[in-house]
């Protein structure tokens, strides 16, 4: 899945991410208790070691919490309404945002292009401001803020260029 900024650059949402934010919201919208890794992966057609892998990932990072046994499973560690997509996807990936695997705001560039420098750290504070508004409880009641059904809502931005 990905989405084209130009022809050959794109902002790119890997595998992993998209079946964390899966995982937890299925997490989201199930009922008290624990939840067993096979049912998630089930439920959204997530390959299960993947998921398992992805699973401790965010309980190493406290997002979710684990029940070992007959009776075990997983479950949100915080209130889904307190846990962004942001939080998640920094969990199993990193920085929202790097060029060449730095930072923006440690790249140095000179001469003409060191204005790029600057691009890059709006393109990062563009999708914090998207994916640190969001929260697995908004994804699990279907209701987005209302800036992201704005953007949403403009045709352009459902446009591949």
């Amino acid at each position: 899945m990905s989405s084209d900024l130009g022809d050959n650059v794109g902002v790119r949402v890997s595998a992993k991410v998209d079946y964390a934010l899966r995982a937890a919201v299925e997490l989201a919208i199930a009922p008290p208790g624990p939840v067993k890794c096979e049912r998630i992966a089930q439920a959204q057609s997530i390959p299960l070691k993947f998921l398992e892998n992805i699973l401790l990932e965010l309980r190493h990072h406290g997002l979710v919490q684990s029940q070992r046994g007959a009776d075990g499973g997983y479950w949100l560690a915080r209130p889904a309404d307190e846990i962004h997509l942001a939080e998640v996807i920094r969990a199993v990936e990193g920085p929202l945002a790097n060029v060449r695997g730095v930072r923006p705001e440690n790249l140095d560039y000179e001469g003409t292009a060191e204005p790029l420098r600057d691009v890059w750290v709006a393109v990062r504070a563009s999708l914090r401001s998207v994916l640190e508004s969001v929260t697995l409880a908004d994804l699990a009641a279907g209701e987005l803020p209302d800036d992201v059904r704005g953007l949403v809502s403009d045709p352009e931005a459902w446009q591949p260029h």
